[in-house]
Parts: C-alpha cells; sequence; structure tokens
C-alpha cells in the first residue's frame, strides 16, 4: 500500500486532470457551509474531496437518532454531540489537506456580522428555515460574495446561484405559500409550534412505544475519550429511559416520563449557557406542582380530549398526558410480542385518526411548547400539523449537493452566462430540469436596492443626524420613511424618534435600516444601510457613509404577466405610483401571506421576543435538519 502522502499527491494529480486551472484557485478557496444535516453531509463530503482549501461550518443542532439514517458523518455515538464539530472531525479524515473550522453556533449571531461574510470567497445555504436562509441571502449582498442556495423536499431539490447585481436573490421571487414546514433545531431550540409538534411526534412517542435509542446495539467509545464527559451523560440517558420503559404500567411510569423529558432534560439545555445568550432560554416544568392544580382521571380526560377545538391550559395538558400514557400503556402490553432475547418488541406506529396516540401527541407537544415561552396549538390545529409529514430522502441531499459544487465551479470560473438554477421533480418529465440566471429583479426589496454602509458613533449618534444631515442635505431626499426589522423608526407623520439614540431604538452594529423614498413623481430607490459601530472623534460628525453614494432613481416597471417557476409563483409588479410601505407599517410577507399591520416600534426590541409562523392551511412537515 503506498504511504497517505504519495495517495494524497495522485489525488490532487486527479483534480487537475479533470478541473485544469480552476484547481488552484479551488485549493486557496475560503468557502463557507452553513448547514449540517441532511444537504449538509453531503455537501461537505464533496468539498473536502475537491479540495476546497479552507471550509467553515456552522450549524446550532445538534445530532439525534432519526438524523442517522441519512446524515452519514454521523453514528451512534454521536448523538446529542454538535452537528459541526462532528461534522469536521468525520470529513476531515476524507482529506486532512483542507483546513476544517466548525462553529457550534446561530449563523444570526452578531460574530458572524457582514465584514466576517466577507472574508470567504463563496458561502453554501443549506438551510431548512426559512427566516435564516434569508437572513443568508441579505448578508451575502451585503458583503458582495457569491451564494449558492439549496433545499429539498421530499423527492424535490432546488439549486438556485445567487451573484450580487447578476442574478436574482432568494427574494426576488414570492413564492405560494410552502406545502412544507422546515423543522430546525426540534430536539435543542424550538422556537414554533410545529418544532414541538415533530419532537413529540417523531421523538418522544416513538423512544416510548418504538424503538429507543438505548435497544440499538452497543458501540466503543474506546476512540471518543476526548468526550468522555459527553459519553458519561449518554450513558446516563440510556439507563434513564430503560428504567422509563421497563416501568411501563406502573404508577409512576407518567412521573418518570414527566420528569425526564420537562425537567432533567430541560435543565441540561439550560446548564449549555452559549445557547443562551441571544434567546430566552426554557423553563423546566415541576412535577408535584403541576399535578397538584389538575385532576387526573380517565373521566376527566375523555372530557378534556373531547373539546378539541380550543387549546388547553397547562393542567388539562397535563391530565390528558397522564391519561394518554396509561391508555397507550394498556393497549402495548396487551399486544407486544417478545423475541427470541427476550426483549419486548414495540408495536405502536403513529397515526393521525388513533384518538389515544393523537392526545399524547398534542399534550407532550403543547407542554413543551409552554416549556419554551410558545404558543400551544388545540387538537385539531396538531392533527392536522402533525398528519402529512414529508421525510427526507437521502439519494435527494446526494444529488442537491453535487449540483452545488457543479455551480460553484461556474462561479469560481467567473462563466455566470454558464451557470444555471437547477430543479429536482420526481413527477415531471423529467427528473432534473434548469433555467438560466434570471437578473435581479428591480422591484425586490432585498437585491433591488441601493446598499452602503453607515457608521455610527453609538455615544453621539442620533436619529435626526440621519434624517437631516445624511438623507435631506446630502442625498435629497425629501418625502420618506426610515425602517428596520421591527418596524417604523421615522416618517413624515412619525417623528417622535428623531431625538432618540439609535442604542435607544434597538439599533445595533450589523443590523439593517431601509430608507424608502415616498416621492410619487420621481423617488429613489430603496436604501439598505448596514450599520457600523466605532467611537468617532470629538467635534467631528457623528455618523457618516462608507462609501459616499448618489442613490439613483427608480425607472418605470411595466407590468409583468403571472408565470410559474421552480421557485413558485412569480407575481406581478404593482402599478407605478405611490404605494404603501410594505417594508414599514406592514410585516414583511412570508410566502404569500397577506401583511400585518405594525403599529409603533418600541425604545428596544427584548431579546427573548418570540416570533410565531402560522402554519395553517394543510401543508406538510419536512423532517430534516
Amino acid at each position: 500500500m503506498q504511504p497517505p502522502t504519495l495517495m494524497l499527491t495522485k489525488r490532487e494529480r486527479y483534480h487537475k486532470q479533470s478541473l485544469g486551472a480552476l484547481y488552484g484557485k479551488i485549493k486557496q478557496s475560503r468557502v463557507l457551509m452553513i448547514g449540517a444535516g441532511g444537504i449538509g453531509c453531503e455537501l461537505l463530503k464533496n468539498l473536502v474531496l475537491t479540495g476546497f482549501g479552507q471550509v467553515h461550518i456552522v450549524d446550532l443542532d445538534t445530532i439525534d437518532l432519526s438524523n442517522l439514517n441519512r446524515q452519514f458523518l454521523f453514528r451512534h455515538e454521536h448523538i446529542k454531540k454538535s452537528k459541526a464539530l462532528v461534522a469536521k472531525e468525520s470529513a476531515g479524515r476524507f482529506n486532512p489537506q483542507v483546513k476544517l473550522e466548525a462553529h457550534h453556533a446561530n449563523i444570526k449571531d452578531p460574530q458572524f456580522n457582514i465584514d466576517w461574510f466577507a472574508g470567504f470567497h463563496l458561502v453554501f445555504n443549506a438551510l431548512d428555515n426559512l427566516e435564516a436562509r434569508r437572513h443568508v441571502n441579505k448578508m451575502c449582498l451585503a458583503a458582495n460574495v457569491p451564494l449558492i442556495e439549496s433545499g429539498t423536499t421530499g423527492f424535490n431539490g432546488q439549486v438556485q446561484v445567487i451573484v450580487k447585481g447578476k442574478s436574482e436573490c432568494y427574494d426576488c421571487n414570492t413564492k405560494e405559500t410552502p406545502k412544507s414546514f422546515p423543522v430546525c433545531t426540534i430536539r435543542s431550540t424550538p422556537s414554533q409550534p410545529i418544532h414541538c409538534i415533530v419532537w413529540a411526534k417523531s421523538y418522544l412517542f416513538t423512544e416510548i412505544f418504538g424503538t429507543s435509542e438505548d435497544e440499538l446495539p452497543d458501540f466503543d467509545h474506546s476512540q471518543d475519550s476526548e468526550n468522555a464527559a459527553e459519553i458519561q451523560n449518554l450513558r446516563k440517558e440510556a439507563e434513564a429511559l430503560k428504567q422509563i420503559r421497563q416501568s411501563m404500567g406502573s404508577a409512576e411510569f407518567p412521573r418518570k416520563i414527566f420528569e425526564k423529558v420537562f425537567t432533567d432534560d430541560i435543565n441540561r439545555l439550560r446548564s449549555m449557557q452559549d445557547m443562551w445568550k441571544n434567546r430566552q432560554p426554557p423553563e423546566a416544568l415541576d412535577f408535584d406542582a403541576v399535578s397538584k392544580s389538575s385532576a387526573i382521571g380517565s373521566e376527566v380526560g375523555e372530557s378534556v380530549a373531547k373539546r378539541d377545538q380550543v387549546t388547553w391550559t397547562l393542567a388539562e395538558n397535563f391530565t390528558i398526558f397522564c391519561d394518554s400514557l396509561r391508555r397507550l400503556s394498556q393497549r402495548l402490553q396487551q399486544a407486544q410480542t417478545t423475541d427470541a432475547n427476550g426483549n419486548l418488541a414495540a408495536v405502536l406506529s403513529f397515526d393521525k385518526d388513533d384518538e389515544d396516540i393523537l392526545d399524547f401527541v398534542a399534550a407532550s407537544a403543547n407542554m413543551r411548547s409552554l416549556v419554551f415561552g410558545i404558543q400551544p396549538r388545540s387538537k385539531f390545529d396538531i392533527k392536522q400539523m402533525a398528519g402529512n409529514i414529508i421525510p427526507a430522502i437521502a439519494t435527494t441531499n446526494a444529488m442537491t449537493a453535487g449540483l452545488c459544487v457543479m455551480q460553484a465551479f461556474k462561479v469560481l470560473r467567473e462563466d455566470l452566462h454558464k451557470a444555471r438554477n437547477v430543479f429536482l421533480e420526481r413527477p415531471g418529465i423529467r427528473v432534473m430540469t434548469s433555467e438560466p440566471l434570471r437578473p435581479p429583479k428591480p422591484d425586490c426589496p432585498i437585491c433591488g436596492v441601493m446598499s452602503s454602509r453607515l457608521v455610527i458613533d453609538p455615544e453621539r449618534a442620533t436619529l435626526n443626524h440621519l434624517v437631516q444631515d445624511v438623507l435631506q442635505h446630502q442625498l435629497g431626499y425629501r418625502e420618506f420613511s426610515i425602517n428596520n426589522e421591527v418596524g417604523t423608526l421615522y416618517d413624515p407623520d412619525l417623528d417622535d424618534n428623531l431625538s432618540k439614540k439609535f442604542s435607544e431604538l434597538g439599533v445595533q452594529a450589523d443590523s439593517f435600516l431601509t430608507v424608502i423614498d415616498d416621492d410619487v413623481e420621481n423617488p429613489h430607490v430603496n436604501l439598505s444601510l448596514s450599520i457600523s459601530e466605532k467611537s468617532l472623534p470629538e467635534g467631528s460628525d457623528p455618523l457618516s457613509l462608507l462609501p459616499n453614494i448618489d442613490v439613483p432613481r427608480k425607472h418605470a416597471v411595466e407590468s409583468e404577466v403571472v408565470h410559474q417557476n421552480g421557485n413558485g409563483t412569480v407575481l406581478a409588479p404593482a402599478a407605478p405610483g405611490k404605494r404603501k410601505r410594505t417594508g414599514s407599517l406592514e410585516e414583511p410577507t412570508i410566502e404569500g401571506r397577506l401583511p400585518i399591520k405594525r403599529g409603533k416600534v418600541r425604545d428596544a426590541p427584548g431579546a427573548d421576543d418570540v416570533v410565531l409562523v402560522d402554519g395553517s392551511g394543510n401543508g406538510a412537515i419536512v423532517i430534516d435538519d
């Protein structure tokens, strides 16, 4: 067998033969991959084997048992560990010459600012979260870094090439109301009701009445000595699960399950302080305290369960939780069989039309929602959301990841005329279709704007400095509004905030302000300002634009016919004339939803604010991370 150094040399020789001069660029490139789940594992493997010089991996999630059937970089001994860190360790063995950096963090954290994004030659998105994808799209445009966007839903997939000023961005096309609800960080940091519903259905129910993690074959952890403490925690959890399953049917069974998932597991999550720097930590529940306010009994539980159109209280959810556990335990004990090894084989599987199972999933999901400060849902809503689940397909992830790297080659060669947006569709005439890159839409609220950086002195700069000194005197604006992610900061009818400092308005470094010109006859294009904070010399202006810019005027846009493309329905632009401020008084629309009117912005938004996305309709749930 040849030494590893010779093998690597041979690999490089093959790369040079197939890629030519491009391989030099690839070897020197510094790329960012966001998401280490289904697509991310396949994509990281491709990047490493292709020889990209340096790859940074960002993912906040941890590894779950359900990930192992498709996320091949992970093994059973990695359960509960960081996806980013384990992916780095596993993929690093494929090509030791590639430098890998892992970040167990949220891509929306302040440390990942515009300057950090600007340090990469290329960014790959392997996310399943709409809000995070839009954030990365916005940051890449601000940093002027090409983005390869990707996603999958069952057998369908897509790859989109996004280059500032040369192609459509992720937000250029208004999409139809999504038929799927992406699930992210179900086990660690749920933020929407659907996350808790999938946790209750796909994790807790399966753990108790299906295949437990503790029933899988043992693995050798001798090579994992650096994570001895974590391995010890896994063994403790496995033993706790085993004891809980053995006590099925006993009076203590509900207490043991409750205290594990709503008390012990939550307290363990709370101990990970870095995870809660920018979000509200969960609050563990106490079994005795909740049971005192609840009425336990089969008749009580049955009467509560019939009220499926209302949202149950904590006490009512607790009653249903205990009663459904009793019913399911009796059914399982009556129907279970014994295999050759004497182990009890579970025979229950999820059925949305099974009242006992649905009661358990609804009560468990609602109590987890309350733990994380999320609005619970009615049993009727939960049945609708939990009944349509599209599992992630490993082959779709692999095909999509390969297409990402192929399009990346064209971006690095600067052959954008050859780059394509690619779509995988199983029901179509062809499995794979593609289209050329389309130019940015002039009316896009994200890329159809003028961008600049606003440097402010946080101790001196006020909103009035921006309004009068920069927008009115320097850029020639007359009637306009200023908005951020929270709402309207200024317009001609709202001048209460002019004397306030930016910090009082919740405007911080690496956030964005949008200036919308309301002039009817000849308005400027929207102006997007990324905020940088810097202590400026005393006596100098407290804020400045870098660089100085001349904001162009809008051109009349002819109405377009509504048509379909692979990203959804493209809506015709509104007729010219004075329009409503979709970025100020109205909530940014989410996938075709009607806008929601907003009130005044409060002085500083709290860090524990929760944004709820209504998953109404007969949507499907995509299980992927």
